[in-house]
């Protein structure tokens, strides 16, 4: 628990001294960046996502299992042993690129297993039988587009890409008595590498004539075997040398050609923008 207060402590100073630092960066019009100049954006940002997963357990009566899982901010921040997150935007004219990379690494903290399903149908767990997740996640954006709407009012970029995913987990459990097919204690592994061909559009949307706005993000692909999209939406202030946002996002994967596998990423996002 201190170990969670510390780390909750020193991100938050982390994205205010940041700011501080920021303070005294030239101011940028947002009509400036379609000028025909070379406009740069760097973001970092603090990503708090609930992890959901499912994952396929061979059990010893030789069918198959799914077990779906649940492990939210307050339990894998015991456990953080890594995390980056940073995003960037180049643009000219109307033409930009873009990237976002997330990189967390977490390991040994309490999870849950909320569901067990079967040849009879979903078997609900007790909300107090757990066990462990543990996971190393890499995900990689990047893209390119062009701006099919700009004013005062906002700006509506279309555009496509590529996304990489490269995850590995593992969830155990130690039940005093089985459940349904669910034998009384296991472990299930899995890992991806996928690169995902996906089409979005992202942009703004100004509050009347205030610094206050409404970001947006929306995307979809996949490639042999899966699919993938992501969305957020929230709330963001126009600063002199650059934005805050505050989102909610949402990444989710799921892998048809298999049941090994599905993975939801949802949960609240704030970011500081520098321009220049």
């Amino acid at each position: 628990m201190i170990r969670t207060i510390e780390l909750k402590r020193s991100l938050v100073a982390w994205l205010l001294g940041t700011m501080a630092v920021a303070a005294s960066a030239p101011v940028l019009a947002e009509e400036d960046v379609f000028d025909g100049k070379w406009h740069f954006a760097v973001t970092p940002y603090l990503w708090l996502p609930s992890i959901n997963g499912s994952l396929t357990y061979h059990n010893v009566h030789g069918t198959q299992t799914e077990l779906s899982t649940t492990v939210d901010p307050n339990d894998y921040l015991n456990s953080l042993d890594a995390a980056a997150m940073l995003a960037g935007e180049v643009r000219k004219g109307e033409a930009l690129i873009f990237t976002d990379y997330l990189y967390i690494h977490f390991g040994g903290q309490d999870a849950t297993v909320k569901t067990v399903t079967g040849p009879f149908g979903d078997v609900h767990v007790p909300t107090h039988e757990g066990g462990a997740f543990s996971s190393v996640i890499n995900i990689w954006t990047i893209g390119a587009g062009f701006a099919v709407l700009h004013g005062a009012e906002g700006f509506l970029d279309l555009f496509g890409g590529a996304r990489l995913l490269s995850l590995s987990s593992y969830v155990n459990w130690s039940f005093t008595t089985p459940v349904g097919l669910l034998d009384r204690s296991g472990t299930v592994s899995a890992s991806e590498n996928h690169w995902d061909a996906i089409v979005g559009l992202k942009g703004q949307v100004r509050v009347g004539q205030s610094n206050w706005f409404v970001p947006y993000y929306a995307d979809v692909g996949g490639s042999s075997g899966n699919w993938t999209w992501q969305g957020s939406a929230g709330v963001g202030y126009h600063l002199p040398w650059g934005d805050a946002v505050l989102l909610y996002r949402n990444l989710t994967y799921h892998f048809n050609d298999k049941v090994d596998l599905d993975v939801h990423l949802t949960g609240p996002m704030l970011g500081v923008t520098f321009k220049f």
